[in-house]
């Protein structure tokens, strides 16, 4: 067997329930920047020594192919397709609510990264958000799964959390706010 298929040479993909499309096309691009976003948690499980924060992360990772899953299988589609529910979003919040009790509010916008633990976290949050405005804009074209956009809002919101975390409570730096030169 061979790891190419050839499939894809003329620009177009197929959708999980076999729908071709171009390779172009919005849900294409959505679920392709989670694919990305999960890539840059790799980096970011590997990075931090906090088992905590692992496993957190690797459940995250597994979920990010729940949600590709959604958005590359459309709604009015007949196969079945895994999809988010709110389980998942309450269980990110939950998360949060742990890392950002531990931070306490930083005051006001922060600069990005004081550790490379921390930095990290801040690019898969800014991938998230973008994967979050991406499906925005999809779903005005095609509905999606509201529970897989809220996933990703509240998913944006874990990142920060532990980012902050990674800075402030695991290496004692100092969250800086941004000079408005």
């Amino acid at each position: 067997m061979k790891i190419y298929t050839r499939g894809g040479d003329s620009g177009r993909t197929s959708l999980f329930d076999g729908t071709r499309v171009p390779k172009s096309d919005a849900r294409v691009s959505v679920y392709g920047t989670v694919d990305e976003l999960n890539s840059h948690l790799s980096l970011c499980r590997v990075a931090i020594a906090d088992k905590d924060a692992q496993g957190i992360i690797e459940r995250v990772q597994n979920e990010l192919f729940t949600c590709g899953a959604d958005f590359a299988t459309p709604l009015s589609s007949t196969k079945v397709a895994k999809r988010l529910t709110a389980q998942h979003v309450l269980r990110l919040e939950s998360d949060s609510d742990i890392f950002y009790n531990r931070v306490g509010p930083p005051g006001g916008f922060v600069l990005p990264g004081e550790t490379e633990e921390g930095a990290r976290l801040h690019v898969a949050r800014t991938v998230c958000r973008r994967a979050e405005r991406d499906a925005v804009a999809l779903s005005e074209r095609d509905p999606l799964n509201p529970e897989a956009i809220r996933y990703l809002n509240r998913l944006s919101s874990l990142l920060y959390a532990l980012a902050l975390w990674a800075d402030k409570v695991r290496h004692g730096k100092t969250l800086k706010n941004p000079k408005y030169e």
